[in-house]
């Protein structure tokens, strides 16, 4: 497949920490990559660096087979970029700024920002050092969408939307992915990676730690099942794979390696089950047991 991003070793220090110590991940072409780790982890340096705002030290970053500090100018053409916290010019209307933007862009769609602005709820006629945070994010987001772009770059772009507004974007980002867009999304809300990215990336104090879909990382994790049985449930706790067991009478709930699932599911059927319930691995149970190892 065709690389659109392509990271290579990337490091970068500020002084002496090492914000970055070995960063290496691509996103191909028509693809949604979920970026995640924890605050200090290296996300909004890495984005940074794509965008050609902050000089790497070492490694190798390419947008579109352009270097990204080089050829910053031609890559920012094809791109929209939303950061994590939207500064905005104050004396300007939110309206007037996103109409900035789209000019400077190059590529705006007058009837999808009048759609956006709709959906999103915002005032495009108040000025901008009114806003709340939220707004801010609304003009950020709205100014991006409604440009055609062969990339988008979305940094925490939903902090300090409501849930509903969350929803909005999250269905603009699926209406993007059905028109094969390539998009790099770095959330803190994990179920918004979980819904919307084809492949998840995991960087970890400067080092990309796990990389791979959503169906390839789920065997580093546990499946919780919920089973009820005729016969005593206890012996289920010293089955091999079984952790975190809760009984109560014959009904226990319990989490399982999933290498081991076949071989518990055989052991169940001797207990006459009468009720068996499996939910799969989320994306939250995987960054918080990788997170605590």
């Amino acid at each position: 497949m065709e690389k659109i991003v392509k990271v290579s070793h990337l490091q970068k220090k500020f002084g002496k920490f090492e914000a970055l110590r070995d960063v290496t991940f691509s996103v191909n072409y028509g693809e949604v990559v979920g970026f995640i780790g924890p605050n200090g982890a290296g996300k909004s340096t890495t984005l940074r660096t794509l965008l050609g705002v902050i000089k790497r030290d070492r490694g190798d970053v390419e947008i579109f087979g352009k270097d990204v500090w080089k050829e910053s100018t031609e890559i920012h053409k094809r791109i929209s970029y939303v950061p994590g916290d939207v500064v905005l010019w104050g004396n300007l209307s939110g309206g007037e700024i996103i109409d900035l933007f789209m000019k400077l862009h190059g590529c705006g769609d007058k009837q999808k920002r009048d759609a956006l602005i709709q959906r999103f709820e915002l005032d495009p006629k108040k000025k901008a050092k009114g806003y709340s945070k939220g707004n801010r994010q609304k003009v950020g987001l709205i100014a991006a969408l409604a440009v055609e772009s062969d990339l988008y770059i979305f940094d925490e772009p939903t902090s300090g939307l409501d849930p509903l507004m969350e929803k909005v974007f999250q269905e603009e980002v699926e209406q993007l992915k059905k028109s094969g867009k390539t998009i790099l999304l770095s959330s803190h809300i994990l179920s918004e990676v979980e819904r919307l990215a084809d492949r998840v990336v995991i960087i970890r104090q400067g080092e990309i730690v796990e990389s791979g879909t959503l169906h390839e990382l789920r065997h580093l994790t546990r499946s919780t099942i919920t089973i009820e049985t005729e016969r005593d449930v206890a012996k289920v706790a010293t089955f091999n794979g079984v952790f975190d067991f809760i009984q109560v009478h014959n009904q226990a709930t319990f989490s399982v390696d999933n290498q081991y699932l076949n071989d518990i599911l055989i052991q169940l059927t001797q207990l006459n089950v009468k009720k068996i319930e499996s939910i799969p691995p989320t994306l939250e149970d995987l960054f918080i047991r990788h997170y605590e190892n």
